[in-house]
């Protein structure tokens, strides 16, 4: 693992819960990932790639609007039609056929029941998942986590960011090894991941910009000096 090699260093699962500890004390309970039941926050995942949330929730929104938030309502529609109505989400045509791939997924595998999917063990469906056409490791992570409860933990741009910052991975970890960490580090506990990934996400966009502002930050003054990245 591309691990930064640190003289003294605490242990990685002590330094991982003191930051947890810290960014938990600052935030509270962060209540992510905001929806209404599991089958949304399957959409919610392969809609916010490439963009902000606030997106996210017009597209959702729109959907909500027409009845389209159920499996049934969006194998119907058509996928030209279902891109217009995600349009706020950006690349509509490329998500349109996202969850149009994935639809066919849930349904050939799963009946279209959350339940049937939950059920199954975590590694093949996750295997599963990243066989589908436009699921990479943070969707299919984000589905296993936050829709179907699995305790996995999602690595995305802001915990790379914030983890090579302070120090614990080398600039050229990836998202593969960047979750190795917190899964061979931490309890595989839903609650811990589910809050970690969200205080780290708040993390990055309050304070561990591109340009951080380490001096507001509940994580104190970076280890080493930081060039915009």
């Amino acid at each position: 693992m591309a691990v930064a090699r640190i003289k003294g260093m605490r242990s990685l699962r002590g330094e991982l819960l003191r930051i947890y500890g810290l960014l938990n004390d600052h935030f509270g309970d962060l209540h992510w990932w905001p929806a209404e039941g599991p089958f949304e926050v399957m959409l919610g995942a392969i809609l916010t790639q490439n963009t902000a949330w606030t997106n996210v929730e017009k597209a959702i929104e729109g959907l909500r609007e027409r009845g389209l938030l159920s499996p049934d309502a969006l194998e119907r529609i058509d996928e030209t039609d279902l891109a217009e109505i995600i349009r706020p989400s950006g690349y509509f045509r490329v998500k349109a056929r996202r969850i149009k791939d994935f639809l066919r997924f849930f349904r050939h595998g799963y009946a279209a029941r959350v339940e049937a999917m939950a059920a199954e063990p975590v590694e093949s469906l996750r295997e599963r998942l990243l066989a589908v056409s436009g699921i990479g490791p943070e969707t299919a992570d984000s589905i296993l986590l936050y829709a179907c409860g699995k305790p996995v933990f999602v690595s995305d741009a802001y915990t790379q960011r914030i983890l090579h910052r302070h120090r614990l991975i080398a600039r050229d970890a990836g998202v593969n090894e960047v979750r190795a960490l917190f899964m061979e580090n931490l309890p595989h506990d839903v609650f811990l991941f589910n809050q970690f990934h969200a205080l780290l996400v708040a993390t990055g966009k309050a304070f561990c910009r591109k340009r951080p502002k380490c001096g507001e930050c509940p994580l104190g003054i970076l280890p080493h000096r930081v060039e915009a990245q």
